[in-house]
């Protein structure tokens, strides 16, 4: 059963654990300096004794790392030295324990936890005891109203979305609020709705003791609550395991297969206002006989550019393990695990699904005659957060569309800045078997180019039209400057939409 959750219209006192936190250095930077790398990465692996033994003295951040990130009752003694205990219980934020062995102590009733904004800004993300990915209990809370703190997921989709100044953002299934926060940032308006009205509470509780202001809280399924409004950004990590079944709220769907996620960004179109950004972690089923890649093409909406990375895929075995086991169902009797187990495998095996890919979806509401729909496989490794990255993607597909192939050519570029050249081929050989062009920032993209393509990228510094460029080139190479003129513009279009070359000006 959920516990009872801090009173939220109490602003005074949750403005004064706020100072408390700050003033006891309860910060990310702080928490790393107080457990070393060590005990702070087994931390957010669910591994606490390394952090025990780590705040074993009676120093103030002790105090609170045991009592809002370990979970642990702390006697009211030290606690009083460093938070206003009164308020606090009066409000809920703490709670006498009452276990044996342990009088006089306090506890708390939420997890707590620092959290860095971009720009360097002290957070704190509150979330249910024993859910927040790295909490004392880690993931596996089989009470389905639970609420999780921030994870992979949450960071990810944080990293990848476009940072503009907007009038109105939306965040679809907030949980704990973290999209909502940093959309606070560069939103004038922030609306965030959730299924679970527990979610909303906990949301109201992070913005509150983050500094942030309050957001418009709505309750309801998916783009209900918001029927009939549009918005400059739209960010959701839904719930998108694919399951039999709806079990927990805060991470499976309730629709069949992939229907929520095709759902969430299908409808988005129509929430978008011109311009505007979408940005969503999805599932995606792989399917016998059917491209995955025309499965999530179909739900681009009308009007609106896309840009869908897979990152990774599972194996149907792969997939449901790792569920089972986020929930808790590995530690129940062994007759139980394997009916889920069987569960999930029958529920794949109707569907004739033989994988699920992980990945993030961008829609960009252009209402271009000729969308740019962009759906790639890059499982490698990239720099976050991406979300400039993003934001470029989409401007070169601008750029792209409206110049045809002699426009191309009269224009000016200049190789990106973290770009480098690489020749292979073997030891001692006069000339490389190929060059590769390799973006250090960002994605992180390597690509093959010819003897024309490496050396027109070396000479891109904006100063020479490309034409003029390629007409040097094929006098040095002794060829046909027409024809050269009429094969390398793909070559070129290809070195802007990936981000190596950028037209001067943009």
């Amino acid at each position: 059963m959920s516990h009872a959750l801090p009173l939220s219209d109490r602003s005074d006192v949750t403005a004064r654990l706020r100072e408390a936190l700050l003033e006891a250095d309860f910060t990310a930077d702080g928490l790393l300096e107080l457990l070393g790398a060590s005990a702070y990465a087994a931390l957010a692996r669910s591994e606490t004794v390394p952090a025990l033994r780590a705040t074993r003295g009676d120093g103030d951040l002790e105090t609170l790392v045991r009592l809002f990130l370990l979970q642990r009752s702390v006697p009211h003694t030290r606690v009083e030295r460093v938070l206003p205990v009164g308020p606090l219980l009066e409000c809920g934020w703490l709670a006498e324990d009452r276990a044996p062995g342990e009088d006089g102590a306090l506890k708390a009733t939420v997890d707590v936890r620092p959290y860095g904004g971009p720009a360097g800004e002290d957070w704190f993300i509150v979330s249910d005891l024993g859910c927040a990915v790295g909490g004392a209990g880690g993931i596996g809370s089989r009470d389905e109203g639970v609420v999780l703190g921030v994870g992979g997921a949450s960071t990810t989709l944080a990293g990848v979305t476009v940072r503009t100044p907007v009038a109105s953002a939306l965040d679809v299934g907030t949980g704990s609020g973290i999209q909502a926060l940093h959309a606070a940032q560069h939103a004038t308006r922030v609306t965030a709705t959730d299924l679970n009205p527990r979610a909303l509470h906990i949301t109201r509780l992070t913005l509150a003791l983050s500094g942030a202001p309050d957001a418009d809280l709505r309750e309801g399924s998916l783009y209900e609550p918001v029927e009939g409004e549009t918005y400059d950004l739209i960010v959701s990590n839904p719930p998108f395991v694919i399951s039999p079944g709806a079990r927990l709220t805060y991470r499976d769907g309730g629709m069949g297969g992939d229907d929520l996620c095709r759902s969430i960004v299908q409808q988005a179109g129509d929430r978008l206002n011109e311009g505007g950004y979408a940005h969503f972690l999805a599932n995606w089923q792989h399917v016998e006989g059917e491209e995955w890649t025309e499965r999530v093409r179909s739900w681009v909406p009308r009007g609106c550019d896309a840009w869908i990375v897979q990152r990774e895929v599972q194996d149907i075995t792969q997939y449901a393990e790792l569920w089972l086991r986020d929930a808790g169902d590995h530690r129940t009797d062994p007759a139980e695990y394997a009916a889920l187990y069987d569960a999930w495998l029958d529920e794949f095996e109707a569907r004739k699904t033989k994988g699920v890919g992980f990945g993030w979806i961008t829609l960009r509401k252009s209402g271009a005659a000729e969308p740019s729909v962009t759906i790639e496989e890059w499982p490698h490794p990239v720099e976050q957060p991406l979300g400039e990255t993003v934001r470029a993607h989409f401007a070169r597909q601008d750029y792209l569309r409206a110049h045809d192939d002699a426009a191309l050519l009269a224009d000016h570029f200049k190789l990106a800045a973290d770009v480098v050249q690489e020749q292979v081929g073997m030891p001692g050989a006069e000339d490389p078997e190929h060059v590769v062009l390799r973006q250090h920032r960002g994605m992180r993209r390597a690509t093959r180019v010819d003897t024309v393509g490496a050396g027109f990228a070396g000479v891109c510094d904006g100063t020479l039209g490309a034409g003029r460029i390629l007409d040097a080139i094929a006098q040095l190479m002794g060829e046909d400057p027409v024809a050269l003129r009429d094969r390398t513009p793909a070559q070129i279009r290809l070195l802007v939409e990936q981000g190596f070359l950028e037209p001067v000006g943009q």
